[in-house]
């Protein structure tokens, strides 16, 4: 994806022509990441430019109505009355109005798209424990097999509590450990024992089975999906 900065809208050249040319060329790009399933970095980095624009522009509105009025016109039939601004915008802040304009139905359009994309993933993974669940959720295993591959990827996970101001919520990590080979013999019940003898100080893992019916990009799409699914099914 071709990334957009922090504050791309702002620096450099206040141009809408040139604001436009910088984001149309950022979504093309993430526009090709979308079809080759490809979710992540792109779609976070959407919404956290979306929100910022958002906020910006009801920053940039709040400004205006703290601007001094006079009155323009008193309708009696209406008893309405309309005013003016006293102080006008400069054309720097014109030229940004016009971009956040232009470029938040843009932005939207595409997280909408990405959006429905991980919908579709999400739908047809499957997720389950393996073996008795245990009592302590907050680490253990995620047994992950995409599509047709044989290969089952073990991840160690942890989940750990954070606290704002305002709210407490969860974050996961997941740390990969080993690659095995899916046979008859080779099951996920027998590879979360073979976890429990080399890994002793997890002696009963909570172990979930996570598997994708189609062949899904495992970094940019398949793990960050993962990752939230095992966030809603895992007590803690």
């Amino acid at each position: 994806m071709g990334k957009l900065s922090d504050n791309w809208i702002s620096e450099g050249w206040v141009d809408f022509e040139y604001k436009k040319y910088l984001l149309l060329a950022c979504l093309q790009d993430v526009e090709k990441d979308f079809k080759s399933v490809k979710l992540y970095p792109p779609l976070a980095e959407l919404i956290h430019h979306y929100q910022k624009l958002e906020n910006l522009d009801k920053t940039r509105n709040e400004l205006k109505s703290g601007f001094p009025k006079e009155v323009d016109k008193v309708d009696l039939k209406k008893l309405t009355i309309t005013y003016k601004d006293k102080t006008n915008e400069d054309e720097v802040m014109k030229q940004m109005g016009e971009i956040i304009s232009y470029a938040l139905p843009q932005i939207k359009k595409q997280i909408e798209e990405g959006k429905s994309i991980y919908e579709f993933i999400e739908g047809q993974l499957e997720i389950e424990p393996v073996g008795l669940s245990a009592l302590y959720q907050k680490e253990g295993y995620a047994l992950v097999s995409n599509g047709n591959s044989k290969d089952i990827l073990v991840y160690r996970y942890k989940i750990d509590l954070f606290q704002n101001s305002l709210d407490k919520y969860r974050g996961i990590v997941l740390r990969f450990v080993a690659a095995f080979r899916k046979s008859l013999s080779n099951t996920c019940n027998r590879i979360k024992l073979d976890l429990i003898k080399n890994f002793t100080d997890l002696p009963n893992p909570s172990t979930w089975r996570i598997y994708s019916k189609q062949d899904v990009p495992l970094q940019e799409s398949l793990l960050p999906i993962s990752k939230r699914l095992l966030l809603r099914n895992i007590s803690v």
